[in-house]
């Protein structure tokens, strides 16, 4: 059978096509692979992470959060109401300069933080598929457990030091269904509060990068 110029064009046009999209596949699951690096990376942090580099509401740190060297009072930032000390301006610098890239101030910090979760919940208990997860659940206590994890997880100055997701979520019987509710959930929430729909790729990105953790999978291999 011959095969007519046209033919060998659209031949030629749809392998360029397949091409363009197993090139941005690999973007797509190199970025994720970043994201759950970044994510392993943010959990042994916080485990080893040294209670003196973290700024309270109260006191300043007197451990550098970047050297970890004692800090020169002299070099200090305000960030969020707390005041975090530095050992060296370099170190100020590294440190203001990892803030304004992090996906938790770009979402808008703190009070985005606030908002989302207290308007996130009010969806998740009204959710039929998900809410008798809350039944017994100090609602207080898991808003704030809840922010405390997002903001971390987005890259805010606090370290999470919480239980870790699969600790968190064991014997609960969770299935895909309740994970994608709950993804469902939190997408619908941050597109009511106008946040950017790149910036929600991200934060269903790094959502992700928990599934297996939350539904008990067994881990998979490095």
């Amino acid at each position: 059978m011959l095969i007519s110029a046209q033919d060998r064009r659209i031949d030629a046009s749809m392998m360029q096509l397949i091409n363009c999209t197993n090139q941005t596949m690999k973007l797509i699951l190199s970025s994720l692979a970043t994201i759950g690096l970044v994510m392993t990376l943010l959990v042994n942090a916080a485990m080893a992470i040294d209670p003196a580099a973290v700024a309270t509401e109260a006191a300043t740190n007197t451990v550098c959060p970047i050297s970890g060297k004692p800090v020169d009072p002299a070099i200090t930032a305000e960030y969020e109401g707390r005041k975090w000390s530095f050992a060296k301006e370099a170190c100020k610098t590294k440190w203001l300069k990892s803030r304004e890239e992090s996906l938790y101030q770009k979402l808008g910090g703190k009070p985005a933080m606030e908002a989302a979760v207290d308007a996130f919940y009010v969806k998740v208990l009204a959710d039929n598929r998900v809410k008798h997860f809350f039944d017994n659940v100090s609602m207080d206590k898991q808003r704030r457990k809840q922010k405390e994890f997002l903001s971390a997880a987005f890259g805010g100055p606090l370290p999470w030091t919480g239980k870790d997701m699969r600790k968190a979520h064991e014997g609960m019987g969770l299935t895909e269904e309740h994970f994608n509710a709950i993804a469902e959930n939190l997408v619908n929430t941050l597109k009511d509060l106008k946040i950017k729909q790149e910036l929600i790729d991200q934060v269903v990105a790094v959502a992700l990068t928990t599934k297996d953790d939350v539904l008990g999978r067994p881990k998979k291999a490095n």
